[in-house]
């Protein structure tokens, strides 16, 4: 998933580590070293559930010795991994620290013990005060909610039932029932969480409230400022920015009122509040249709890929192809400047794969992670090819 700032999120399960001495950790190594790979170039967060970690299944000495010489600075920060490599415990925080630490902008320990805390405060005065900022504990499952959409999240059924031993172990019973109020309808001029026809200008209220244009005013005034400001600015789209800004950003947007990103100073807010309007839609842009097809590109001849593309977005709904068109031809510009920004096609997919298409239940899994991307870069790649066989009229 990603959390309230558009990072994307990494999570650990101590639960699901199992017996040491079934386990083969030279592969472990390797796994974890592929799987943040993935991601350690751009701004993300790590959601640790410290739950499940016993003398069975936690890591020797002698393992954490050689994760900590394997792991170099791209994934470590040894200052904070040297106690605990004494204490034999938290390895798999140590392992979410990139070489670039500024990419892990939050780190939660969700369920921590009164031990972790004890070790944290012994050590924290050897760790910088701008990383330790970064850390923070949470009691419960609902605390993610301030953070991010933990409901995306793959949680395992054990951390959930400890969870809820926990809140009902509070005072011997649950926690009062807090009344939500009911959801507001959407303002007349809402942009952000509306469904992407409704910006398509076919009935004359939309038109009305859109001035004719196919593409919502979001992205076509997000995309139009990174074009003429953005498109050599390095690590573009690889960058957070700060969360209330963007969430006034939004609000802004939701009233209908002009936003003046020079006002701002930060290329990168426009491109954030780019993919928040993506991963905000309720159906993505690429539809639920659509997802079993992309699933299955890998599966597909490489010499053929391009044509299968083709084929499955031949199949959507008009306004879905005409915003994809016009965002994939920007997207493509961008990778065109990579020498500059240093944003291939493919490091665009990474970002962007997961904000244009996810499963109708549940979260996308790992391994749904490499057709997602392979398509998106395929778009990305091959624009021209892709995109030159369907026209709409009025685009």
């Amino acid at each position: 998933g990603d959390d309230n700032s558009g990072r994307k999120v990494i999570t650990f399960s101590c639960c699901r580590m199992p017996p040491s001495h079934q386990l083969n950790h030279t592969r472990l190594l390797e796994y974890l070293k592929y799987t943040l790979d993935q991601y350690v170039e751009n701004d993300y967060t790590v959601v640790y559930f410290h739950y499940g970690l016993k003398s069975l299944n936690k890591p020797s000495l002698k393992w954490l010795q050689t994760a900590y010489k394997e792991f170099d600075r791209k994934y470590v920060s040894k200052t904070f991994v040297l106690p605990y490599l004494a204490f034999n415990i938290l390895l798999t925080i140590s392992f979410s620290f990139p070489r670039y630490k500024k990419n892990l902008k939050a780190l939660y320990v969700v369920h921590p013990t009164n031990f972790i805390k004890i070790l944290w405060n012994i050590f924290k005065p050897l760790i910088s005060h701008k990383f330790g900022k970064k850390i923070t504990y949470l009691n419960y499952l609902s605390d993610l909610g301030e953070h991010l959409k933990y409901d995306q999240l793959n949680i395992p059924q054990e951390v959930i039932r400890h969870d809820e031993n926990l809140r009902r172990k509070q005072k011997g019973k649950l926690p009062p029932v807090v009344k939500v109020p009911p959801p507001r309808p959407p303002l007349p001029t809402q942009q952000f969480g509306m469904l992407l026809f409704l910006f398509f200008p076919l009935p004359d209220i939309i038109k009305d409230k859109n001035k004719g244009e196919l593409i919502p005013p979001v992205m076509k005034e997000t995309v139009s400022y990174l074009k003429s400001q953005g498109l050599r600015v390095e690590g573009l789209f690889r960058r957070s920015a700060s969360i209330q800004t963007i969430k006034d950003v939004q609000k802004l947007y939701n009233q209908g009122k002009s936003v003046n990103f020079d006002d701002y100073h930060d290329i990168h807010i426009p491109a954030v509040i780019l993919k928040a309007f993506l991963r905000e839609l309720p159906q993505p842009l690429l539809t639920f249709d659509c997802y079993d097809h992309i699933l299955g590109i890998t599966s597909v001849e490489s010499c053929l890929r391009v044509t299968r593309c083709k084929q499955i977005i031949q199949g959507l709904p008009e306004h879905n192809y005409v915003v994809l068109k016009y965002l994939m031809c920007f997207l493509h510009m961008v990778s065109q400047e990579s020498i500059y920004n240093r944003m291939t096609a493919s490091s665009l997919a990474c970002v962007f794969g997961l904000n244009l298409i996810w499963p109708s239940k549940g979260t996308a899994s790992l391994s749904a992670l490499v057709p997602v991307n392979l398509f998106t870069e395929l778009l990305i790649d091959f624009y021209t090819n892709i995109f030159n066989s369907r026209t709409v009229p009025g685009e």
